[in-house]
């Protein structure tokens, strides 16, 4: 099902010319921490030794309050006074989006997209941030999706059908297509879901005898390793890389704003499909970043989104790395 060990080693002489051309080859690693730099507005990269992390801003969503569901099993009243002690403004909620890219083994693995040209006018900056930090899209090996909601997958084609990502390898976890591409779910589910069906279709349709499916625990490429995470949607999948210094956790959309889900894990954003199954794992992720010291990215985290997290009273905090 997955290329071979051998393919990828071939790879790994010219994909490291394209890493040390790029100037993401991650700077020292200094004794007690990680070497973070910013080499452009919206990209931090993180030096891991053998591996380097680096978040890529794909911009931002601004929700109204007015919408009372957005946490749906907190008054609005309580999600002001959360936003008001994080420092952060009480009329909104402004989410941002964070692909990560990662170098470990000879490969350059892209997790996630984000919304590219069907976005909101302050989202779709990926490439754009990627073009800044000199980091080629003919340079990703292996693009890695988390799970299928718009803003994650989107990017991966544009508006004419192209890949953004030319000479990248499509995984997906399984469970995750075998839920979004069932015709018959598909045509039994609500009017407001299938515009979401819709466009898992068009972004996957076209390409599909190409994608790779991947089940939960396995090691989806060498060094990276998935997770059930189910909730969120009936795939969603986080993943460890290895290789590094210290273990890094991607947890993709296990929570949403910081300063709400983290700080808050009962908490229910509005875009969990499953809102239990998303509470169990949001603690069974978070108990497991802190107890392994493990290095975490997410999706939706704030800042350079990618830091270590510990805990806060019943909940956590995260902190993001600074250049």
């Amino acid at each position: 099902m997955f290329q071979s060990r051998r393919l990828f080693l071939a790879r790994g002489a010219s994909l490291g010319a394209a890493v040390a051309a790029s100037g993401v080859a991650g700077c020292a690693l200094p004794f007690g921490g990680p070497g973070v730099a910013a080499p452009a507005a919206g990209v931090t990269r993180v030096s891991l030794g053998a591996v380097t992390a680096t978040t890529v801003s794909d911009g931002f969503a601004a929700r109204p309050l007015a919408d009372p569901e957005f946490v749906r099993n907190v008054p609005v009243a309580t999600v002001r006074a959360a936003l008001a002690e994080a420092g952060l403004p009480t009329d909104r909620v402004d989410v941002p989006f964070n692909p990560l890219i990662v170098d470990v083994r000879g490969q350059r693995v892209l997790f996630d997209v984000g919304n590219g040209e069907f976005g909101a006018p302050t989202s779709g900056t990926l490439l754009k941030n990627m073009a800044a930090a000199g980091i080629s899209p003919d340079s990703i090996t292996a693009v890695v999706f988390s799970h299928f909601h718009g803003d994650h997958i989107n990017g991966l084609r544009n508006k004419a059908g192209a890949i953004a990502f030319p000479k990248a390898r499509i995984l997906v976890p399984a469970a995750e297509w075998n839920w979004w591409m069932d015709d018959a779910r598909m045509n039994a589910a609500p009017e407001g879901m299938r515009g979401a069906f819709a466009g898992v279709r068009r972004v996957f349709g076209p390409i599909a005898s190409s994608v790779t499916r991947f089940e939960a625990g396995v090691e989806v490429l060498p060094g990276i390793r998935s997770i059930a995470a189910y909730g969120h949607t009936p795939g969603h999948t986080a993943f460890t890389i290895d290789g590094g210094s210290r273990r890094l956790m991607y947890w993709a959309d296990t929570t949403n704003v910081a300063a709400l889900f983290v700080r808050n894990p009962e908490w229910a954003v509005m875009f969990d499909m499953d809102p239990e199954a998303a509470r169990q794992v949001r603690r069974r992720l978070a108990d497991r970043v802190v107890a392994e010291d493990m290095v975490l990215a997410g999706y939706h985290l704030t800042g350079s989104a990618i830091g270590t997290l510990g805990r806060r009273g019943n909940g956590y905090e995260f902190t993001a790395y600074k250049a």
